[in-house]
């Protein structure tokens, strides 16, 4: 707790850049919140894939992503282009592979919709508050003169900690390697949140627990010994998670590489969150009151 100025310092100065490029560039979103079209192509030419992103990017077409299947069959996933620039593109690849066949080509509207994405900040905001009224009931056993909801807040701002900062790294990532904003993003950040609340509770749980037995303590000693008794449980479970996602982003394919970087690095900032910002979030809170 000495130094935990210092924390709120690191994580200002990691987020800063990532808010910046949400309000100047914001996030590059696929066709599954944008619609687009789709394409599906059939040739036994080994070096089809990367044929296929050469010649969208000399015809100046977005290829949001291609998916390989059994019997030599490519869907392909653009942003939306015309029957004109289909063919175009079609007939292009047909010079280097006169195998290949269109099996299907059609346009589709956005997976996530307008009412979807309301509907999930909703979610997130009910959550949130969920969250507070949960660890209010659950730590209401807290000795006087600490607030049991304070808790549950100080949880709720290292939660959005995680989410700002992943959302500000996909903007930047977007903006400069193309990485796309899709339905598995979505799916990370809701995981990144789920695990950042769970491992900011179990901190707290070792300072509920502490503070009856630390009475002549300070509640910023109290704090501090917490996070020394739980840190190296928080560091272990963190890093098997990590080694875990750092082999599939080596060794998994393009599919799902930034739905694995997405879920790394909000793994990262929630292990870092719950114990520097989370905790010190709510010894800043109580030494405000006191001085009050």
């Amino acid at each position: 707790m000495k130094y935990k100025k210092l924390y709120f310092l690191i994580s200002i100065l990691v987020i800063i850049p990532g808010l910046f490029s949400l309000l100047r560039y914001g996030l590059k979103l696929s066709i599954d919140f944008t619609g687009g079209s789709l394409l599906e192509l059939k040739t036994a030419s080994a070096s089809a894939q990367l044929a296929f992103k050469d010649t969208a990017e000399k015809q100046k077409l977005e290829l949001s992503q291609i998916q390989a299947s059994d019997n030599n069959i490519y869907l392909l996933r653009f942003k939306p282009i015309s029957q004109q620039q289909n063919d175009d593109f079609k007939n292009e690849l047909q010079t280097s592979f006169p195998d290949l066949q269109e099996l299907r080509y059609e346009s589709v509207g956005p997976v996530v919709g307008a009412e979807l994405t309301r509907n999930s900040i909703l979610a997130v905001i009910v959550a949130s508050i969920a969250i507070i009224a949960y660890i209010a009931w659950s730590f209401k056993s807290v000795p006087k003169p600490y607030v049991s909801w304070k808790f549950g807040a100080s949880a709720v701002i290292a939660l959005l900690h995680d989410a700002i900062l992943l959302l500000g790294v996909f903007s930047l990532f977007g903006h400069f390697y193309g990485a796309e904003v899709d339905v598995l993003f979505v799916t990370a950040i809701l995981t990144v949140i789920g695990f950042s609340v769970h491992d900011t509770i179990v901190v707290f749980d070792r300072i509920r627990e502490n503070l009856p037995k630390m009475a002549k303590s300070s509640f910023e000693e109290v704090v501090d010994y917490s996070l020394t008794e739980t840190l190296v449980r928080s560091l272990n479970t963190s890093l098997t998670v990590t080694l875990t996602l750092s082999s599939l982003l080596l060794f998994g394919g393009d599919s799902t590489r930034w739905f694995v970087t997405a879920l790394l690095i909000g793994i990262i900032s929630g292990t870092y969150s719950s114990i520097f910002n989370a905790a010190p979030i709510l010894v800043l809170w109580e030494q405000y009151n006191r001085k009050k």
